[in-house]
């Protein structure tokens, strides 16, 4: 008797078309192959019910697939045109934001009712918080130089200059971006060709991917909507940058933004894997600053090119917003007490709460010394007083700083997408808080964090989700647990 395949639907590898009918977290859309054999699903990311897509499966299991999206043959009715470039970066920019709502509320419930076992998670929830600004609400934009450009009309990827974002599904094959996208700043992404064409008239060659070589490599640009300036960085490796024409350079950026323009980096990656600040490399500011200032609820912060910030800033004013009121819900735990600002980056959630209470000592703590650094000088700058920055690792924190054990009444976690490590999560419940706000860029671990939680004896009191990054599936969500 022959050996049973593992399924009958589909193989690793093999290209398919099929219809979109339902939607899961994340983005990922649900198809479904029905023959003799019965049903199987197949999920493929960044595509929305009703839409036809051609895919190609990466991996399979007896009971579902997951596929890598290659194009859109067939949208939705609920697709809506729009009059930007599309790009990759902004799968559902057709879908009307009060479905994309929808999608991102319904999903990510189920996700805390499936992974973080709480069945009455809609009794809990809060509200749902949109995103001020639809479109161009991004202050950073990385654009990547490529060797290789994805022609649309041959359907295929041809030898040509190209500046814009990688093509989907691909690591070595750029489209150029010729005009808005709908996501960052319109004049910018309007003059980008002109940037385009001025580095092509170089002579001077964009990276090759597979090759690991070539000259331009990255445009990365920061806007500050306190002052409407942005910050610019080209990205390049170092040997042929003596044959660059910088001063050329700054002439033309001078001449598409006028005053706006803040400064210009130069950085040099040498580096053959795919980043825009290497370890190993080098920055010199051309002109102007390195720096922007960007102002929050009322706090000016300075950025620099590395630093890390809310990529949407005024959504980011809606989401703190949030977290104080989680955290003042009962003042008596934070006023006159201590409050750990956890994973705190720049310090921006603890000078917002320092600047709301009265008596309370914020300490931040991130293990990551440079951040701990921008958020001393962000909090001396902001003369906000009582907040203490360390640059530790959570799990030392209480044993190198023995004052505050059995002190901490209320803690705030913000932790990166990779949401807390178990074993830092253990020490965290250990410190011993009556309260947590957490707020995640991921509710896929936050999901499963819940459970741990919960079983430690604390218990949703609230949740609510904001909508950080329209046209994308990323929500953010925040909670607040009470033991």
């Amino acid at each position: 008797m022959p050996k049973r395949e593992r399924n009958k639907f589909v193989k690793r590898g093999e290209i398919i078309s099929i219809t979109i009918e339902d939607y899961a977290f994340g983005g990922k859309g649900i198809g479904r192959i029905r023959n003799e054999e019965g049903e199987f699903v197949v999920f493929v990311p960044n595509t929305l019910p009703g839409q036809t897509v051609r895919c190609q499966i990466n991996k399979t299991s007896k009971r579902y697939a997951e596929a890598k999206l290659f194009d859109v043959l067939e949208t939705s009715d609920q697709e809506k045109d729009v009059p930007f470039q599309a790009i990759p970066g902004a799968p559902y920019i057709k879908l009307p934001i009060e479905i994309q709502h929808k999608y991102k509320k319904t999903s990510t419930l189920e996700l805390f009712k499936r992974i973080g076992k709480v069945e009455n998670i809609e009794d809990l929830f809060d509200e749902f918080i949109a995103s001020p600004e639809v479109f161009h609400y991004r202050n950073k934009m990385e654009y990547g130089f490529s060797a290789i450009r994805y022609d649309f009309e041959q359907k295929t990827d041809v030898d040509e200059f190209a500046l814009g974002f990688k093509k989907r599904g691909t690591w070595w094959c750029a489209e150029n971006l010729d005009k808005d996208s709908g996501l960052f700043d319109a004049q910018v992404e309007n003059n980008l060709k002109h940037i385009r064409q001025f580095c092509i008239d170089s002579g001077l060659e964009p990276w090759h991917a597979p090759q690991k070589k070539g000259f331009f490599r990255y445009f990365v640009i920061r806007k500050s909507y306190k002052t409407n300036q942005i910050l610019c960085n080209l990205v390049t490796t170092s040997p042929q940058i003596s044959h660059f024409d910088m001063d050329g350079f700054v002439a033309l950026l001078k001449e598409l933004f006028g005053d706006r323009i803040a400064g210009l980096i130069h950085t040099t990656n040498d580096e053959i894997g795919d980043r825009t600040l290497a370890v190993t490399g080098n920055e010199r500011l051309i002109f102007g600053e390195d720096r922007i200032v960007e102002n929050l609820l009322g706090l000016n912060f300075e950025i620099s090119m590395k630093s890390f910030f809310q990529t949407n800033p005024k959504s980011a004013e809606k989401l703190y917003s949030k977290v104080i009121d989680y955290a003042l819900e009962k003042a008596e735990t934070v006023n006159g007490k201590i409050v750990m600002d956890l994973f705190c980056g720049t310090g921006t959630i603890g000078q917002i709460l320092a600047s709301k209470t009265t008596g309370t000592q914020i300490i931040g703590v991130d293990i990551v010394a440079d951040a701990i650094k921008d958020a001393k000088k962000n909090a001396e700058r902001n003369g906000i007083k009582g907040v203490d920055f360390y640059a530790a690792d959570v799990g030392k924190f209480l044993v190198e700083y023995p004052q505050y054990k059995g002190k901490i009444e209320t803690i705030v976690l913000d932790p990166p997408r990779a949401g807390i490590a178990p074993k830092t999560l253990d020490k965290v419940i250990k410190i011993g808080a009556s309260r947590m706000v957490y707020v995640s860029c991921n509710p896929a671990t936050q999901a499963r964090d819940t459970e741990i939680l919960r079983q430690a004896g604390y218990k949703i009191s609230k949740m609510s989700l904001v909508d950080q990054f329209p046209h994308t599936a990323h929500i953010e969500s925040i909670i607040l647990f009470e033991k």
